[in-house]
């Protein structure tokens, strides 16, 4: 996985000049929820679905 910072300027550059800056913020706010996805898929600090469904019918 690329640092952090490298992650962020790969897609910034990748965006049009006249992008602006709630956009730019936007796509590094997902960016950085993918990463905390796949940091947590890679310490098994996930559950199953089933187990979401009876979260949610607990609610």
């Amino acid at each position: 996985m690329q640092a952090a910072k490298q992650e962020a300027l790969n897609t910034t550059n990748q965006l049009p000049e006249n992008t602006d800056m709630d956009e730019i913020m936007y796509r590094l706010y997902v960016l950085n929820k993918i990463r905390k996805g796949q940091e947590a898929v890679e310490q098994s600090q996930t559950v199953t679905s089933e187990e979401l469904k009876r979260e949610i019918d607990s609610w």
